[in-house]
């Protein structure tokens, strides 16, 4: 067996063993996350979403399905990737530092009650782990997914849900598929609403 051949079969017996843990232990909290964003959203709560490099993409990912759509048609909810503000994000690093890019967003947006979603491979990262801390100070929950336990932070977050894999592709490989087991538990969750109509039909007579 080539070693390129051998390295895509380890690649591929990681996330195996990954996903494996992710259906063990995962799925209930993912069931738990998702029941609690139907409770928050609906009325008016919001999500706030951001990680660095990958997990980044990651958690945009999450706040698109929100705002747009997953599967189904439903309401758009609030759901705000802080890592994509990005003349928020230069100016803070700018005046305050890089480590406070996130925690200085969430002092602007959160509101007691809403949802902190941080995602990172290591959980070691100083900027989400500040924003951990400003969210608990602001009345926010904290929610994590990491790497392998232990790491600060999923120490810092109310819940944590950490995928046991030294590989980094592995990790968010993982935490993608658990983004879309948690989106589909939340439009599985109950109504959500009316759908808000693609176009509102104008009637032209009462607009002359």
């Amino acid at each position: 067996m080539s070693h390129s051949l051998e390295s895509a079969h380890q690649h591929c017996q990681s996330l195996h063993e990954a996903l494996g843990e992710l259906r063990r232990t995962g799925l209930p909290q993912l069931a738990r996350w998702a029941a609690r964003l139907h409770e928050v959203l609906p009325l008016g709560g919001r999500l706030l979403a951001a990680g660095n490099g990958g997990s980044a993409a990651q958690a945009q990912h999450l706040t698109s399905e929100l705002v747009g759509r997953y599967r189904q048609d439903r309401p758009a909810y609030s759901a705000v990737a802080l890592h994509a503000e990005t003349s928020a994000v230069t100016a803070i690093g700018n005046d305050y530092g890089f480590d406070q890019v996130f925690a200085r967003q969430v002092a602007a947006h959160g509101r007691p009650g809403d949802i902190l979603m941080l995602l990172s491979t290591s959980g070691r990262s100083p900027n989400l782990l500040a924003a951990a801390e400003t969210a608990a100070r602001t009345g926010l929950r904290v929610w994590a997914m990491t790497g392998p336990r232990p790491n600060p932070l999923a120490d810092a977050a109310d819940e944590a849900l950490c995928i046991a894999s030294r590989s980094t592709a592995t990790v968010q490989e993982a935490h993608l598929i658990a983004l879309h087991i948690l989106c589909e538990n939340f439009d599985a969750a109950g109504p959500l609403g009316p759908v808000v109509p693609d176009r509102i039909p104008v009637d032209l007579e009462d607009a002359t």
